[in-house]
């Protein structure tokens, strides 16, 4: 099997060395670029004047025309907010031209010429279940606490559920955070949000885009079985020195990018460097500063993180570059005793990793060839305040996780006429998983796995004409730690009825060897562990074991697209089988039962959004409603009986039930206006909606005493023991809903302009205007309620330059 996967992959290799050397026919490629700063200029359109050649860059800001006929063109770029460029070129058979175009920012545009980015995307892309996101659309949110942050700009994202600002979780179309792959600059990030949900360990003005694939995502994504966030960050400034400087009640931010060497004429090869770091104090401030709003400010928000993020990159003559880049994480919470106010546990992750990643532009053909190497480590600690152990128990109250490897991988895009595209590569990585941790039962679990995967990947985009898109896709994934080889075909599909009514569609077969620990019964979970799937045996729920051990799904996604004047709808139904789901399991009783068990779940939901935005108004809104019911194996009726050998008696059975971030309705609507002649206000808006969240419901509570040893032999004195308070769970996982939540927050954002270069923006926001108090989580042995955010406003001002 192993000589068959090398065997595909060297005939990649060969289909690679094929793409460099097609030079028949005449091509046209090359890089557009912002003129200011020489960052790329992505998704912007490239026509040749009076012809049907037109393209579409990518986030390289690469375009390619191939099969030119000889003659003389007019290359064309217009894009809003930057003057149109025209560039003469004349080209002959067997011809390869490379051209940089530089955009200068501006609001000259020929009259009668009206070519719009987004319109020739919606009929030349499938774009199935993906919202791609800019820092211009993420500045459009209402900022919380005065900073915008993708965290707050995913919320509003079709299918996507956050389960609050404490603790806050994403949940993309019924998929738990594991089975999400979060990646920055093609590198896994296991944990991007920190304890305080309204932000991410990302730099707002350092993303260059994001791309959220909701579900039906294609090959060149894989180990994830519902959805994927890719993260790209820009270069850094090739002219000048720039930046910012920010600060507000939460936290301080700084970013400072500019050339290392600069080009020695425009266009040329060149180093820059970028820098971003972001330090929170709200742990210290917020009861000083907002104390007189009540809890949880009166005791102060126990949450500090600190996140630094850099990059160096090399531009070469043609285009070709190399990033070197590293980044330090690091997040520390606190839970508080709702009744006491006293320590409960200390929370603390860390993510830190380095590598690089490349963009060649090779000289005789019009492919590009991306590759990446890094390495990455990711740990979580979990430690019970003032724990007391029981008698013979080696538990000490702390839980910990870590997860660490490399990843690497290389592919090919090799660009066609009409928007065609091929594209296929080759990946490779390694990772190790540890494990220390105390399942529900009592028993500990402590697991240390390791496994080498690789995949081949293939796609392949057929544009037919103005009306039909094809794009099959098929992904090759190896695991070697289970020896498990998954085929998984995709395949995507878009006809265009009109130039207005789109129809879409996508789906595919996904797997991953990632396991989470967290649990579907607590109320709130911090620790949030990750392990790799078991080499040992796995019960299903009809009783057998798993022939691969491998988390698995299939997605169904269909759509449809109508443009009405400025109003763009967009009607998605879609569908997701997670037909093996492995988890910890909840039937461990003995120590030497098994760590494993395997369910089910089933997802399924349709969201509804609009869009409008002209002039100095954008208007967006979401409407979704989901349902999930997964299935798992738990202890019938929640008892072990023992019997008069001492020995336990377990009946175990199987329950469906709808897992914690099961929030059937979500409604999200956001406005934002830009003011002021000179454009230099901005006031934006945002509510939202959500039905409850289910919960274990607390049936009764009992005398906790230890009665056996760790050989499980009853030799305890419970005559001289003072046993815990134990918790009695409703035999029914989440048979509870909690109380609807909603929440309006605004923001207004001003201008001041000191010279060309730079300025001083101020904004205040207030989030949670009217002061809903929205369930976090109730206490289970005082019934004591703890809430999301109250009333919380904040001023930040930032320093452009």
């Amino acid at each position: 099997m192993q000589n068959r996967f090398g065997l595909v992959a060297a005939l990649l290799l060969c289909l690679s060395f094929g793409a460099w050397a097609q030079t028949e026919n005449a091509i046209i490629k090359g890089f557009v670029y912002d003129r200011s700063s020489g960052e790329p200029m992505i998704f912007t359109n490239v026509v040749l004047m009076d012809t049907k050649f037109a393209a579409q860059t990518d986030v390289n800001g690469y375009f390619s025309f191939t099969q030119i006929p000889e003659g003389t063109y007019t290359l064309f770029t217009t894009v809003i907010g930057y003057d149109t460029s025209k560039i003469s070129v004349t080209v002959k058979p067997g011809d390869l031209i490379n051209k940089k175009i530089f955009l200068n920012r501006g609001q000259r545009v020929l009259k009668g010429v009206e070519i719009s980015a987004r319109k020739i995307e919606k009929t030349t892309q499938i774009n199935a279940g993906t919202t791609t996101v800019t820092p211009r659309e993420i500045k459009l949110m209402p900022s919380a606490g005065g900073e915008p942050d993708i965290a707050q700009y995913l919320q509003v994202v079709p299918g996507v559920i956050f389960t609050g600002d404490q603790g806050g979780q994403l949940y993309i179309r019924g998929g738990a955070p594991s089975q999400t792959g979060i990646l920055l600059d093609g590198v896994t990030i296991y944990n991007p949000f920190h304890q305080i949900g309204l932000f991410s360990v990302f730099e707002t003005d350092a993303i260059r885009n994001v791309d959220i694939q909701s579900a039906g995502f294609n090959a060149q994504y894989g180990n994830r079985t519902s959805a994927i966030l890719d993260v790209r960050t820009k270069d850094g400034n090739k002219n000048r020195t720039a930046g910012k400087v920010s600060v507000s009640p939460l936290m301080a931010r700084a970013m400072v990018e500019g050339p290392l060497s600069k080009p020695k004429y425009e266009g040329g090869a060149g180093f820059t460097y970028l820098l971003s770091a972001k330090h929170s104090y709200f742990d210290k401030t917020s009861s000083s500063i907002y104390g007189g709003l009540g809890e949880p400010f009166k005791s102060s928000l126990p949450y500090s993180f600190t996140d630094l993020y850099g990059k160096v990159t090399f531009n070469g003559d043609n285009g070709s570059k190399i990033n070197v880049f590293g980044f330090n994480f690091d997040d520390k919470a606190k839970a508080i005793d709702p009744d006491s106010l006293t320590e409960k546990a200390a929370i603390r992750w860390r993510a830190t990793g380095a590598g690089t990643t490349f963009v060649i532009t090779p000289g005789n053909s019009s492919a590009l060839i991306n590759g990446r190497f890094a390495y990455s480590k990711y740990n979580l600690d979990y430690k019970e305040a003032d724990f007391v152990a029981a008698p013979n128990s080696a538990y000490d109250g702390t839980r910990s996780s870590g997860i660490e490897g490399f990843e690497g991988g290389i592919d090919f895009t090799y660009y066609m006429p009409h928007y065609s595209q091929l594209k296929y590569g080759l990946e490779v990585s390694g990772l190790h998983t540890a494990l220390d941790y105390l399942n529900e039962n009592g028993n500990t679990v402590v697991l240390d796995r390791r496994n080498t995967s690789a995949a081949l990947f293939l796609m392949y985009r057929k544009n037919f004409g103005d009306k039909f898109i094809l794009e099959p896709g098929f992904r090759m994934q190896y695991y070697s730690s289970i020896s498990a080889l998954s085929p998984e075909p995709r395949l995507g599909m878009k006809y265009n009825v009109s130039r207005t009514v789109r129809l879409k569609a996508a789906g595919g077969l996904y797997s991953q060897n990632i396991i989470s620990t967290k649990s579907d019964r607590d109320i709130v979970n911090f620790f949030t562990g990750f392990i790799l799937s078991p080499d040992e045996g796995v019960q299903n729920v009809d009783g057998g074991e798993l022939n691969k051990n491998l988390q698995k799904a299939y997605h169904a996604l269909g759509g449809i697209e109508v443009d009405i004047k400025n109003v763009e709808l967009n009607l998605e139904p879609w569908y997701k089988n997670f037909y093996q789901n492995i988890e910890l399991s909840r039937i461990k009783v003995l120590q030497a039962d098994g760590n494993f068990t395997a369910g089910d779940g089933v997802a399924k939901g349709i969201d509804l959004s609009a869009r409008y935005n002209k002039n100095r108004l954008y208007l967006w809104g979401v409407v979704s409603y989901q349902e999930i019911v997964y299935t798992t194996l738990v202890l019938k009726n929640n008892v072990v009986r023992i019997d008069e050998n001492g020995r336990q008696i377990r009946e175990k059975e199987a329950q469906s039930y709808a897992p914690p971030f099961d929030r059937r309705f979500n409604i999200n609507l956001l406005a934002a206006y830009t003011a002021g002649k000179k454009k230099d206000w901005e006031l934006s808006a945002r509510y939202n909606i959500g039905s409850p969240f289910p919960f274990t419901q607390t049936q009764g509570f009992y005398e906790n005493l230890v009665m056996l040893d760790q050989n499980h032999q009853l030799d305890q004195n419970v005559n001289t023991q003072n046993g815990q308070i134990g918790i009695l769970y409703n035999n029914q996982i989440n048979g509870g809903r909690l109380s609807w939540y909603h929440r309006l927050d605004v923001s207004v954002r001003k201008r001041f302009a000191l010279s060309q270069y730079s300025n001083i923006e101020t904004t205040l926001g207030v989030t949670n205007v009217y002061d809903r108090d929205n369930i976090f989580y109730v206490s289970r042995i005082s019934g004591t309620r703890v809430y999301q955010l109250p009333v919380f406003p904040s001023l930040n001002v930032t320093w452009n330059f």
